[in-house]
């Protein structure tokens, strides 16, 4: 505000219009003191390059810090442009939740192009993966996406959930997938391996049903035949849904996966 006076002083010099000016509340950190570059302030690019945030989620949560039209939360860039009016714009300081901005994050995951979110994510897959992605590898990262986005937050929590399709095999356990393929687990695996190899269609519906009858052979529900496959196939305890897991990687690559942790 200190500003405006001598601006204003200037502007009447130069015989210029003068403009209106208007206020826009501070932001505060979660904390409640105010964010500066000493206190909790980031530039814009960290969100994108660091965070994963996509950049309409943080157009979408920084416009609402300041501004609000009624209880509307979602409000794309065009419906923004036509709604803005000072008369929405808050009197108090804000308080930045980033809890908030991932869960606004998530929802544009979910909305977003899958061409769009594939492209964002296979140069990280493919340094995890420690080789350079070829055609066969970007085909099956897109059709994996419709999967892997409604289960992720942000670009870094997508990049994390498609590693397990191009790991190298035998794949390494961690310790709470490793604990289900000890004893009864590993016995189920091989119920559920034989099952799915005797299956002609390797659709999820197909797959699905050759491993119920696992399960409902031995009186025990359908989870606990899924957890020592999905922890076979992706070397984790979560994953997308094990069946469009299974279709996704294939009938060779999925039968392999589980012929190596059966020995």
């Amino acid at each position: 505000l200190n500003n405006a006076f001598r601006q204003l002083a200037m502007i009447r010099a130069l015989g210029w219009p003068e403009p209106v000016y208007a206020h826009i509340p501070l932001i505060h950190g979660a904390d409640g003191a105010k964010l500066s570059k000493r206190h909790g302030a980031l530039g814009v690019d960290a969100y994108r390059d660091e965070m994963g945030m996509l950049p309409e989620a943080v157009n979408n949560y920084l416009l609402r810090l300041g501004w609000g039209h009624g209880d509307d939360e979602i409000i794309g860039r065009d419906q923004a442009v036509e709604w803005f009016d000072l008369a929405g714009v808050g009197r108090s300081p804000s308080r930045f939740d980033f809890k908030k901005l991932e869960n606004l994050n998530g929802h544009y995951m979910r909305e977003a192009d899958d061409a769009r979110l594939s492209a964002l994510i296979a140069p990280g897959v493919a340094r995890d993966a420690g080789r350079e992605f070829d055609r066969s590898d970007r085909e099956l990262l897109l059709r994996s996406i419709p999967f892997l986005k409604v289960r992720a937050k942000d670009i870094n929590d997508l990049t994390d959930g498609a590693g397990f399709m191009f790991r190298t095999r035998p794949l390494d356990m961690d310790e709470k997938a490793g604990s289900l393929l000890d004893g009864p687990g590993k016995t189920l695996l091989a119920e559920a391996r034989d099952a799915l190899a005797a299956t002609d269609d390797w659709s999820a519906p197909a797959l699905e049903a050759a491993v119920r009858t696992v399960a409902e052979r031995g009186g025990i529900g359908l989870g606990k035949v899924a957890q020592p496959l999905r922890a076979a196939l992706t070397g984790r305890t979560t994953s997308p849904g094990i069946f469009d897991v299974l279709a996704l990687l294939g009938r060779e690559e999925s039968l392999g996966r589980m012929d190596d942790q059966l020995g």
